[in-house]
Order: C-alpha cells, then structure tokens, then sequence
C-alpha cells in the first residue's frame, strides 16, 4: 500500500495562501486545504473565494464546516478529493453522490470521540477515511495515542481502504500511527512551519517507509 506525507494548509488570506503554497513549492504531490468556518471548529481558515495555482500536486479539501454540501456545490472545481466530517453531514449518502458525480473522490473523517460505526455503512462506496488523531482546528493540537484503536478497527474492517490521520503528526508520534495500519500522514505546523519543507517530508517520509 503507498505511503504519503501530506502538508496542511491553513490560511485566513489569499496572501498567506500564496505565501504557504510558494514556500512548499512542488515537494509534495498531495496538499490538504483545511477549511474551517469558526463555527464546526473554532477557527476560520480558507472560508473566502481562494484561488489555487496551477502545479502538479494534487490538492484535498478537509471541510470543518457546518454545510459541507454547499461548499462543494461552490468549490468542487478547486480540489481533487472532498473529505467531509461525518459529524456535520445530514445526509452522507447524498454528499457522496455530490463528489461522485463532479468526478471527484470523496472520504469522511471522523473526530476523535466519534466511531467507526458511524460511517460503517458507506465504507465500500468512499475513497478513504480520516481519522483526526487531535481535536481539529489548529496547528499544534495535542496528539491523542488513543485514536489508534480506531485505525486498527478500520484497517481489519477495511484491509485495502486509504486510511488518513491528521493531528499531532511528528517523528515522534507518526511511526505509532503507520504501525496502526494508517497509510496517508497529514502533517501541519511539523511541516508547514518549518524552514525546510523538503526535509520534513523526507524525514517522516523515511520513517514509514521502513514498514
């Protein structure tokens, strides 16, 4: 199963998009916007019209919003794959037939306190699942080791799925989360803040790929 390192975005600015984007230049071939309205979380990040560039990488929306389907009726052109919060979904049947008929892939994620029961039933018709190993919001939350339960549970359940984790994703927590059975590591301020974005991803890069 392929191993990805995935940079985080948060940004409140066209410009500090820009700014995060040129810094990350073309290191990683997947990017996570995260969305948020400071309502679902309490944080605001991307909740204007932002502009993407054209380049290489792949970019996913992370919704931590109230009403993930109208902003995927708004923005789906943007991204590549939509992850919306089963916590905010009326409707996860209808958000996946959303994302399935603009051709874009589509996973749900999943808050620390919530279950893997509750997207049980649509586990064969989504891309993937994004386990939040932190409580979502913010760069720098604290790392939760027991949401690895919940990556074990998924994987038996679901041998071949994508599973993501995001939260806390550090050299010192992400061979925990790989050991797990996760497959896809988003990584934020680790990352992002850093000075040398290419030396991060490689180092926890190598330390997934050792198993």
């Amino acid at each position: 199963m392929i191993k990805v390192i995935i940079p985080a975005v948060i940004a409140k600015t066209q410009k500090e998009l820009d700014d995060i984007l040129s810094r990350i230049k073309d290191s990683a071939g997947l990017l996570q916007l995260d969305v948020m309205d400071g309502k679902f979380v309490p944080n605001h990040s991307l909740d204007f019209d932002f502009r993407l560039p054209q380049r290489k990488c792949q970019y996913e929306a992370h919704l931590m919003i109230e009403n993930p389907g109208k902003w995927i009726d708004a923005n789906w052109m943007k991204v590549d794959t939509i992850i919306a919060h089963v916590e905010s979904v009326n409707n996860p049947e209808r958000i996946i037939e959303s994302a399935r008929d603009k051709g874009k892939k589509v996973a749900f994620a999943l808050n620390p306190e919530t279950g893997i029961e509750q997207i049980r039933d649509y586990l064969d018709r989504i891309d993937q699942v994004l386990i939040m190993t932190v409580h979502p919001g913010f760069y720098g939350s604290k790392f939760l080791p027991e949401t690895m339960a919940k990556i074990r549970e998924l994987r038996e359940l679901q041998p071949e799925l994508d599973i993501e984790v995001d939260g806390g994703i550090t050299p010192d927590t992400i061979e925990e989360v790989n050991t797990a059975g996760a497959n896809m590591f988003v990584s934020g301020s680790y990352i992002v803040k850093s000075e040398n974005i290419k030396e991060k991803l490689d180092i926890l890069g190598s330390l997934v790929s050792k198993n």
